[in-house]
């Protein structure tokens, strides 16, 4: 099948192994899209995402069992989510551009919009109000004893000491549950920074936290919390709807996702990406090092996205925005000629993790400040899900398909 997002009516055809007239026919029952192809209303194009919708549904009659196993590594969707939609290349939070959100909302409002579908001033006051104070007593305490720790790492061992206090986060209902979360969100941020966000917002805390003389990166910040405030069924979100059909409270469900998240295929790769960028050193070193690591058989970390072949629109638009927040900074030069060469040799695009790497480096963050910017972040996405998964009302029990050893007294039955 072409790899755009339209295919012609013989593309289309051959993709389903149907005739042109069953194609016109599933047109008109609403089955696939399409519209006039460049000035001529003859011509018309078809809309490739409804193809292979059709595609996955053929393949799911034919094996049905082949099917579910393909649906759990890059396939097709395997729950309902009215929160992120991904489409043509770039994706929306409940029908909205997320790359345009990007430039005009707070995160906050993002996040009362994940959470409510409303992302009014009135929703924000109602979800964050004025600010608490800083860390609870027993975080405090702690915190100070973990100084070497990267702020994600911090996040999975102090959640559990604020979730003891919060009674209220067992109250799971809609409205209770977006409290819940701004409350853990700011306590998030107040360990990563030392104090709750005050009436400026979380991405002005941050910035005053991890930046205090870079005024401009405050604006990058509150993009960059937005555009990876959610990402669909990833694989820390789907361990949130696990844990969130089980019942368990909001709390429990970010400190799931913060577990998966830490893992060596996720906040590994972003600590790949750092090493990798010290690897390089200086942009015109870019060259030689991929080049051998290419010879070495060695991966490039930081590149190529299986949902976005054109490019993760995440990254692309994080380093135009450090780049033009940042014009002087080493780590933006750095990064644009590891771009440049990655696309040369390889054909690939950056990742949003490289993007999140490149933004930290800009900022003079330590080691593991991007993979906790994104944390603060994804623990966004985290609660809208737990959110429908409470109001499903229903345990996520997947089936497993035994390949394993037949029990040796086993008769099958005639």
């Amino acid at each position: 099948m072409a790899s755009g997002p339209y295919l012609t009516a013989r593309e289309a055809a051959e993709a389903l192994g149907i005739s042109l007239p069953t194609l016109y026919a599933y047109v008109s029952r609403g089955l696939v899209r399409s519209e006039a192809a460049g000035d001529s209303a003859r011509s018309r194009r078809y809309h490739a995402e409804d193809i292979q919708r059709l595609k996955e549904r053929q393949q799911q009659r034919r094996d049905p069992g082949k099917m579910v196993e393909g649906a759990l590594h890059w396939g097709m969707p395997v729950m309902e989510s009215a929160i992120t939609l991904l489409a043509d290349g770039t994706f929306y939070y409940r029908g909205h551009d997320a790359l345009a959100l990007a430039s005009t909302h707070s995160v906050e409002q993002v996040a009362a919009l994940i959470w409510t579908g409303d992302a009014s001033a009135d929703a924000v006051a109602r979800l964050f109000g004025p600010a608490t104070g800083t860390l609870p007593p027993a975080c405090a305490a702690l915190r100070p004893h973990l100084p070497a720790l990267a702020a994600s790492d911090a996040f999975r061992m102090l959640l559990p000491l604020a979730a003891v206090d919060d009674v209220a986060a067992y109250d799971l209902r809609p409205e209770a549950v977006a409290q819940t979360g701004a409350r853990i969100l700011r306590l998030l941020v107040a360990i990563a920074v030392g104090e709750q966000p005050g009436a400026a917002g979380i991405a002005q805390a941050l910035q005053l936290g991890w930046a205090p003389h870079a005024s401009r990166a405050a604006a990058v910040l509150n993009a960059a919390l937005i555009l990876c405030a959610d990402h669909e069924l990833n694989v820390t979100s789907f361990t949130a709807r696990c844990v969130a059909s089980a019942g368990a409270t909001p709390y429990d469900v970010v400190a799931a996702g913060l577990c998966a998240l830490s893992g060596a295929r996720h906040a590994g790769r972003s600590a790949r990406i750092e090493a990798f960028l010290r690897q390089v050193g200086a942009p015109n070193s870019a060259h030689a090092a991929i080049a051998g690591r290419l010879k070495r058989g060695e991966e490039i970390p930081g590149f190529g996205h299986p949902l976005y072949p054109g490019g993760d629109p995440r990254a692309r638009a994080l380093l135009q925005r450090t780049a033009i927040a940042f014009p002087e900074s080493p780590a933006v030069a750095l990064a644009d000629a590891v771009v440049q060469e990655a696309r040369g040799l390889l054909g690939e695009h950056p990742d949003v993790e490289f993007g999140l790497v490149t933004l930290a480096a800009a900022l003079g963050l330590p080691p593991g400040g991007a993979i906790s910017l994104f944390a603060l972040s994804r623990t966004i996405g985290w609660i809208g899900h737990a959110i429908e998964e409470y109001q499903a009302n229903r345990v996520i029990r997947p089936r497993a398909r035994y390949v394993g050893e037949q029990p040796r007294d086993h008769v099958p039955r005639a």
